[in-house]
């Protein structure tokens, strides 16, 4: 670890690592649905930022969240979000655009 390390994002690579290994989880995608189009991480669901309100109707409290965008600070706010909302268990991996595997359109 580095003395700047702190200042760097999540890595969404290490962050879809921990996805896969956690049983149940959903990888959701907080864009809007014209960037979701334009090409997502395989497996991930859309709740764009702004209706994460409604979230709690598709996925449950107590679901493991692995939350992202397209550079880190929308999935920062959602993360904060849905932690207010009682989500427990919400991590934020970062932004697509450090994504290293191929996405799907």
């Amino acid at each position: 670890m580095g003395i700047f390390d702190f200042l760097m994002g999540p890595d969404i690579n290490q962050g879809i690592e921990e996805y896969h290994a956690t049983q149940g989880a959903v990888l959701l995608d907080v864009r809007t649905p014209e960037e979701y189009r334009q090409g997502h991480i395989p497996g991930s669901k859309n709740i764009p930022l702004y209706v994460i309100n409604k979230a709690e109707k598709v996925i449950s409290l107590d679901t493991p969240l692995f939350v992202y965008c397209h550079s880190g600070a929308r999935s920062r706010e959602a993360v904060s979000m849905l932690e207010r909302m009682g989500y427990t268990r919400v991590k934020n991996i970062g932004g697509i655009t450090a994504y290293k595997e191929e996405v799907e359109r």
